[in-house]
């Protein structure tokens, strides 16, 4: 069985910061590889601002090269929009992989508005990465509070494929500040590089 993390998001665009949670989040959680699910469309944020997917798989693929990182846009195949769907698709597209849902602590803090959340949890564990800034309201979150009670240690987390559902690990690593963001304020037109045939 092969073991993967699943680290879902817009990548608008994918930064140094994404790459280097997830290879901690690979040393962590023993994983085989991670895969980068680069969202056509997130429910939960505007399409304004959003780059096309083609410049944002681009920029993941350029930022993923040679580590066991592979971007992805599965979701825009598959013709899923949320993270329940996705997941059980991929579960019954792939028998054999342990699969891990991997997200930021950014997330658990609106973790709660997303479709299907409880179900989430128990169709896989879940593997959070603390964020600087958003603990406060991560820990506050009606998400939190329910999974709280199905919390592993992280000293435990490379025997996730182990663990009776729902499940989830709080990882701690070196603080990284970098967000998308802050890459789009320094350079609004990032994706230009990605698209050749746009105009200059």
């Amino acid at each position: 069985m092969t073991r993967v993390g699943l680290l879902g998001g817009s990548f608008n665009p994918a930064h140094a910061g994404h790459r280097r949670i997830t290879l901690a989040a690979i040393r962590a959680l023993a994983l085989d590889e991670a895969w980068w699910l680069v969202s056509p469309g997130n429910p939960l944020k505007p399409e304004q601002g959003m780059a096309p997917l083609a410049a944002r798989l681009a920029s993941a693929r350029r930022m993923a090269r040679r580590a066991p990182i592979r971007p992805s846009t599965i979701e825009a195949r598959l013709g899923t929009r949320y993270t329940i769907d996705t997941m059980r698709a991929l579960k019954r597209r792939y028998p054999r992989t342990h699969f891990i849902w991997v997200m930021g602590s950014d997330n658990l803090a609106q973790f709660h508005r997303w479709k299907g959340w409880r179900a989430i949890a128990r169709e896989v564990p879940i593997a959070v990465i603390a964020r600087p800034g958003y603990e406060g309201r991560a820990s506050a979150s009606p998400a939190a509070g329910w999974l709280r009670r199905f919390r592993r240690p992280a000293g435990q987390a490379n025997r996730w494929t182990t663990w009776e559902l729902p499940a989830f690990v709080l990882l701690r690593f070196r603080p990284d500040p970098m967000s998308a963001t802050q890459v789009r304020a320094g350079n609004p037109a990032w994706f230009r590089q990605f698209l050749p045939d746009a105009p200059p």
